[in-house]
């Protein structure tokens, strides 16, 4: 028989976790440090899984747009943000300074300094963009060629390459600001900020692919377009919150002046926290070359499975990042035991997550993947590669947490000699050899990635309970 009481009880936790919810996405002020543990995971999780769903929201509708055009126009798509993501490598390097930096200093309560150290994050990032932009503007259709493009695809896709790559500025800035917010707990800003951005991509999209109206129709430029005008919008949202002073940290124009020693400790975590992006980016550029040795339809199909793929990393990076955040605020507070449990319960959440995700993709890839593109040889290519990945989700989930709370630690150098290891002396070796020597085709590097990825997570754990990084200083 059930009691009057229980049924209380039930609508009281109800209630509670409704409220936690709506506190998230208003992005409530917390002291992440005092609250519960799976109250603050939540807290941050909510509008950074948000966050991310929307960025792989928009990596699945591109690429269904993209597909629309052509074969070569994916295979453009593929090959550019296989560069891109070294570029990325470098944002996600500045972020993850700049999160890492401002929680250690919001943990301290010396929010004044933490202002200052997004600051000079964000001239470091000015500095980068400039050298890339003018890289990128200049040389946009020998990088294609240098990725194993053939000529019609130099010629049709450049104009896309060229964009995407001279507009750096607003990926670098969309990224930076995002991990300055972050670091404070301010998760929802974040959320918004990207929901905007991609929101307008979204809606931009056929509109600059397929032309409308006095709209031309501009093909795969005009999906570059669409994302540079989006993320350009959202830009402009941050950097209004930041100096409005909408969330726990204010940046004024005072803090712009340089400061050698932030920019100093900036450049020390972020160095290695770039170098650790890059050798995983550069890792991924190298398999595609692989793969683009195996012909356009390969590469199509691997890009394809790869977006949804991201649809579903992306929001278990919002998890990673919400243990990152909470590492750094914990020890700042001086709770290194609170900050390991933290990161232990994230990657508890992340695992069931990909995993039920790894089920789905398992049994229904074929229909997935057919709502994107029927060439037959494309979509054995994409289903291929969809299911072989994510067998690997579960092992997966651990490495992304663990790797993103050294990070949020400060300690970006063991995340990267990990990545050189499994990714530089495992992965490419071991997919050229399956690929190509054995000639395995896609499925030989689909596998190493599998294999590459899992050895990840084994050495990440082994390293985190040794808790050497909960002595490092920022």
């Amino acid at each position: 028989m059930i009691r009057n009481t229980d049924i209380g009880q039930v609508f009281t936790r109800m209630n509670r976790t409704i409220n936690i919810i709506k506190d998230a996405l208003l992005g409530k002020e917390v002291d992440l440090t005092s609250v519960s543990i799976k109250k603050a995971i939540i807290l941050l999780a909510i509008p950074m899984v948000l966050e991310m769903i929307m960025e792989s929201l928009f990596a699945v509708v591109d690429v269904y747009f993209v597909s629309q055009v052509s074969t070569e126009a994916i295979a453009t798509v593929g090959l550019t943000e296989s560069v891109l993501t070294l570029l990325y490598a470098c944002a996600m390097g500045l972020s993850m300074a700049a999160t890492a930096m401002i929680s250690r200093r919001v943990g301290e309560k010396n929010i004044a300094e933490a202002g200052n150290a997004g600051a000079q994050a964000i001239l470091l990032g000015l500095v980068l963009s400039v050298v890339v932009g003018l890289v990128g503007i200049f040389y946009a259709g020998d990088i294609l060629r240098l990725m194993g493009g053939n000529s019609s695809l130099i010629e049709s896709g450049q104009g896309y390459t060229r964009i995407l790559l001279g507009t750096n500025i607003v990926v670098i800035l969309l990224f930076l600001l995002n991990g300055i917010f972050r670091g404070a707990g301010n998760a929802a800003l974040a959320m918004q900020s990207l929901w905007l951005a991609n929101g307008i991509n979204i809606v931009l999209d056929p509109l600059l692919i397929f032309g409308w109206g006095p709209i031309p129709a501009m093909g795969i430029e005009g999906a570059a377009l669409a994302t540079v005008i989006g993320r350009s919008t959202g830009v402009l949202f941050q950097l209004y919150l930041l100096f409005k002073g909408r969330g726990l940290i204010q940046i004024k124009l005072s803090s712009f002046g340089l400061r050698p020693e932030i920019i100093k400790r900036l450049l020390r975590v972020a160095a290695t926290g770039a170098g650790q992006f890059l050798i995983s980016s550069a890792s991924w550029v190298f398999l595609m070359r692989i793969i683009a040795e195996l012909g356009s339809d390969s590469v199509a199909g691997y890009t394809v499975a790869i977006r949804l793929l991201i649809f579903t990393i992306l929001p278990a990076w919002g998890l990673s990042n919400a243990a990152a955040t909470l590492v750094g605020q914990n020890l700042g507070a001086g709770q290194p035991d609170r900050a390991e449990k933290s990161a232990w319960k994230a990657a508890k959440y992340n695992m069931i997550f990909l995993g039920l995700v790894s089920i789905v993709y398992l049994l229904a890839a074929r229909p997935i993947i057919e709502l994107f593109t029927t060439t037959p040889a494309v979509v054995e290519s994409a289903v291929i590669t969809l299911r072989i990945l994510s067998s690997g989700y579960i092992l997966f989930a651990y490495a992304m947490v663990i790797t993103q709370a050294f990070n949020g630690a400060g300690d970006t150098r063991t995340p990267t000699l990990i990545n050189l290891f499994c990714f530089w002396v495992l992965e490419i070796p071991l997919g050229y050899l399956m690929a190509i020597t054995f000639d395995l085709g896609l499925p030989g590097v689909c596998w190493a990635i599998v294999i590459s990825e899992s050895m990840m997570a084994f050495i990440a754990v082994l390293l985190f309970r040794k808790g050497k990084w909960k002595g490092v200083q920022i």
